[in-house]
């Protein structure tokens, strides 16, 4: 015991050195998320800063974490580190592991390239939540070779999340467990999960579905991880915990300096972790012996990478003696989650929910939790999800959003922004991790419009009979005095200003086998709002004709065109009748010639 004791106090102080040292680096290289204070010491902001600031919030719903700091050595190997260099596996990162990382960051960087995900912001989250995967003890398509599973979160210790999958992922029916080598809690997965390896599956427990879920995770709510504030939320929001912050800005910072790439399955396992306890069969680093079903798994009836079958019961988990039979009770000693007490949801006062294509809905779903009775419920996570042929979204690009209610039971979604389809769709309110009746919200959107056009190029357009316009139309289409970009317009070559009939004769367009038409449609601004129409060519009437545009939304502008006669060749001249300059009557100056002489 005595060795224990002093071992584990050598290990608490050369701990403290590791963090002084790296407070100084993050300090020295200001690390995004890092600021100093008057003392020299790291100012990294409340945990509560957090826009998600309930346990079951959060990516892992602030599951135990491993505690463990970089080495103060260089994270590059010396040359002469050799495979099986303690020092070099602990610097390392497994190759699969790391491929899963860089890969995340490359698909971040096309979807979401505002957010500018660092890798190494993945890995020090995957180092500080597993261990690097247990070391890179995966497959080669990057599963691991047995479950992560975290310790149940049943409120011994830590938040208390009552089961949300019927065990699907972590194999427990009582209880939430967080899930895979960046450890999701089964609710999280639920929505934020993807498809890494393309294997048509999203499955927790592999690390390329794991690492690209992460980074959607990291950049939701339009977050720039370039930026110090944004960076700390994201972290924040991933495992709600200033310490939890520290620990993972200074493995950031020590990836940042250079890493390498070792074999799968040799890289070392940390020590500590910040419940500083070890459950049997609960700790990412002692799996269950029991996997769950994974992710993916068919069964008659069901397609692939749908929902697999409930796997059994963890043992010790609080399952029953049955590994098929969920428990029916949770156990008395429990008290009620403001979850558990919620009877149904209403709206709370959202008005139309209409909005162009592109553009931001002015109004925003508010949904109340409420008991029976009408009270109202705070701290109930409400799941926001969009429904229908739409490719609208929450602000951050995300199709689910879940948010918190606050004192007066109320949970306001992120804002709506329209995609480009068309039409409308809904969006469900429930709260999750109960069954209980969501409220559904009709949203509509409309076409791309303009509420002003006007002519930018020159003022005359005129063009001679038969021949063709010097210059082209050209327009810019605003909305609320902003360009309007994409708008659709029609250009219809009109008989009068009174009469919006297509013209049969003067001015016409060209199609694109050389045919005269005198209306196109199809025609959209550029991203500026700006239009610039086909050539305009003459027929051989001449006068001044009307070119009238038209938008969604009403707006019209009328072009003048002028076609000008063609000009009049000048005629042949006609024969001379004055004999002074006919030569055939000019006197002959010669000799005089008389036939016959």
């Amino acid at each position: 015991m005595a060795a224990h004791i002093g071992r584990r106090l050598r290990k608490q102080a050369a701990t403290t050195a590791v963090a002084a040292a790296a407070v100084a680096a993050l300090s020295a290289s200001q690390a995004p998320g890092v600021t100093v204070d008057d003392q020299g010491g790291r100012s990294t902001g409340d945990a509560t800063s957090a826009p998600d600031a309930a346990a079951d919030d959060s990516a892992t719903g602030n599951s135990p974490y491993y505690t463990d700091l970089p080495p103060l050595n260089s994270p590059s190997p010396s040359p002469s580190a050799g495979a099986g260099d303690r020092r070099a596996a602990e610097a390392g990162i497994p190759a699969t592991v790391l491929d899963a990382y860089k890969k995340a960051e490359a698909a971040l960087r096309e979807k979401k390239p505002g957010c500018n995900l660092p890798w190494q912001l993945l890995a020090a989250i995957g180092k500080v939540e597993s261990g690097q995967a247990r070391g890179g003890r995966v497959t080669a398509d990057g599963t691991t070779v047995t479950p992560i599973l975290g310790p149940q979160l049943d409120g011994n210790g830590f938040a208390l999340i009552r089961d949300t999958d019927n065990g699907v992922y972590d194999g427990n029916r009582m209880y939430d467990q967080a899930v895979g080598p960046m450890q999701f809690i089964p609710s999280t997965w639920e929505w934020a999960g993807r498809d890494g390896n393309g294997d048509g599956r999203e499955d927790p427990n592999n690390i390329y579905d794991a690492a690209l879920a992460a980074g959607h995770y990291l950049c939701r709510f339009g977050w720039d991880l370039s930026d110090q504030g944004d960076l700390r939320k994201a972290i924040l929001s991933y495992n709600n915990s200033t310490d939890y912050l520290n620990t993972v800005l200074s493995w950031l910072e020590y990836y940042r300096k250079g890493t390498h790439e070792i074999p799968d399955g040799t890289g070392s396992l940390p020590a500590d972790r910040s419940d500083d306890t070890a459950r049997p069969g609960a700790s990412p680093s002692t799996p269950r012996t029991t996997p769950p079903a994974r992710p993916g798994d068919t069964r008659p009836g069901k397609p692939s990478g749908s929902r697999p079958a409930p796997g059994p019961a963890a043992p010790g988990n609080g399952g029953s003696d049955s590994p098929n039979t969920p428990p029916t009770t949770p156990p008395p000693t429990t008290p009620p989650t403001p979850t558990d007490t919620v009877h149904h949801l209403e709206d709370a006062g959202t008005g139309t929910l209409t909005a162009m294509a592109g553009h931001t809905f002015a109004e925003r779903i508010s949904t109340r939790a409420e008991t029976e009775t009408g009270k109202a419920v705070a701290k109930v996570r409400i799941r926001f999800t969009i429904v229908g042929d739409t490719d609208a979204t929450f602000a951050g690009g995300e199709s689910v959003a879940t948010v918190t209610t606050d004192a007066s039971g109320v949970a306001v979604a992120p804002a709506l922004r329209a995609g480009e389809r068309t039409g409308a769709f809904a969006v469900q309110a429930a709260v999750a991790g109960r069954s209980v009746k969501g409220v559904p919200y009709r949203a509509t959107v409309t076409e791309r419009a303009a509420a002003a056009l006007v002519r930018t190029g020159p003022e005359e357009l005129t063009s001679v009979a038969g021949g063709e316009f010097a210059e082209p139309v050209e327009v810019k289409a605003t909305y609320r005095g902003a360009a309007a970009g994409k708008v659709a317009v029609t250009a219809t070559l009109v008989t009068s200003a009174d009469d919006p009939a297509e013209n049969d004769e003067g001015p016409y367009f060209k199609d694109a086998d050389g045919r005269t038409v005198r209306t196109l449609t199809g025609l959209r601004t550029d991203a500026d709002g700006l239009l610039t129409l086909p050539k305009l060519y003459a027929d051989d009437t001449a006068g001044t004709f009307l070119l009238r545009l038209t938008t969604a939304g009403g707006a019209t502008l009328t072009v003048e065109l002028t076609v000008e006669p063609a000009a009049t060749p000048s005629p042949d001249p006609e024969p001379s009748t004055d004999p002074s300059t006919d030569p055939s009557t000019e006197p002959s100056t010669g000799p005089s010639q008389t036939p016959g002489a």
